[in-house]
Parts: C-alpha cells; sequence; structure tokens
C-alpha cells in the first residue's frame, strides 16, 4: 500500500469537493472515476457514479472513507482501482445483501475494509490498470485548475466571491 500511496500522492479526504488539490483533496469515488478514466466531477450521492461502478461497493467505500479518520482513510487507496467493477443486477444484489448482512450496525473501520474486500469478490472485477496509466490520470487532475471546472460551477464560485 505504501509504494501506491507514494506513486499516486492522492490524499482522501471526507465529502464532496468541487476540484481536487495539489494533494489530491477527494473523496475515495471522486479518486476511483479519475483513475477509469473519466474527467474529474464532485460526488455527493453514489448514484452521480458513472454506470461503470458498483452501486454498493461504492456506497460502502463512500461510507468508509467519510467515518474514517485521516489516517483511515488513506488505507483506502488501494480500492480506488477497483470500483469500476459493476455487474448483473443479480450480482449487485448479491453484493448489496452481503454488505447489509456484515454490517447492520456502523463497523468499525477494520471490519468495513473486510467487508469491502469481501464485496469486491463476489461478480466482476474492475479491469486491471497500469500503475503508470493511473498516475498520469490522477497527476492530471491533480493540476487541473478552477479554469477547467464546468462554466456552471465556475459561474456559481464567482457568485460566492461576489457576496463577500
Amino acid at each position: 500500500m505504501h509504494q501506491f500511496e507514494h506513486i499516486l500522492n492522492w490524499k482522501l479526504k471526507p465529502g464532496s469537493h468541487l476540484f481536487p488539490g495539489k494533494e489530491g483533496g477527494t473523496c475515495i469515488n471522486e479518486a476511483a472515476i479519475v483513475a477509469a478514466g473519466f474527467s474529474y466531477r464532485p460526488i455527493c450521492h453514489v448514484e452521480e457514479m458513472p454506470l461503470c461502478f458498483s452501486r454498493p461497493i461504492c456506497r460502502l467505500a463512500m461510507a468508509l472513507n467519510d467515518q474514517a479518520s485521516d489516517a483511515e482513510r488513506q488505507r483506502l487507496l488501494p480500492f480506488v482501482t477497483r470500483l469500476a467493477c459493476a455487474d448483473s443486477a443479480k450480482i449487485e444484489r448479491e453484493r448489496g445483501t452481503y454488505i447489509a448482512a456484515r454490517a447492520t450496525t456502523r463497523v468499525d473501520f477494520d471490519r468495513g475494509l473486510e467487508i469491502l474486500e469481501g464485496a469486491l469478490a463476489i461478480g466482476r472485477k474492475a479491469d486491471p490498470l497500469g500503475i503508470e496509466e493511473v498516475h498520469g490520470r490522477m497527476v492530471s487532475a491533480q493540476q487541473s485548475s478552477p479554469a477547467s471546472i464546468p462554466t456552471r460551477i465556475k459561474s456559481w464560485l464567482n457568485t460566492l466571491v461576489l457576496q463577500d
């Protein structure tokens, strides 16, 4: 895992973010869409993820991300490239049932990682990605400036600045 962190130099944070900071500064699902080759966008709800992402798995990853301490959260980095694994409706239901049966109450972070691993073992696996390819995508997102944010978000940001 330490090699993965060093290569990506990405820092996972709780909640949704308009754009990644110089050290990443996104939640796990936002990092995952970049790693999978999609344009960066803030993710507030799992339903905003591209269709190739497993909803039950991304929902669990988001909960772990948002409930974790800063140190724990970085342990989610190896999962960033594994979330784009959506399968048939039957498999997605199996994953959801698997997670629900094991996380009936709020679980500690280590138990949550075990459940995430187990859910990822069900059905299709994410397409393997070369670390160089993922690194390039993450660096590109890190270097993006607010100027590359879609017009409606830029307009919203300008409104906030003008109110101050």
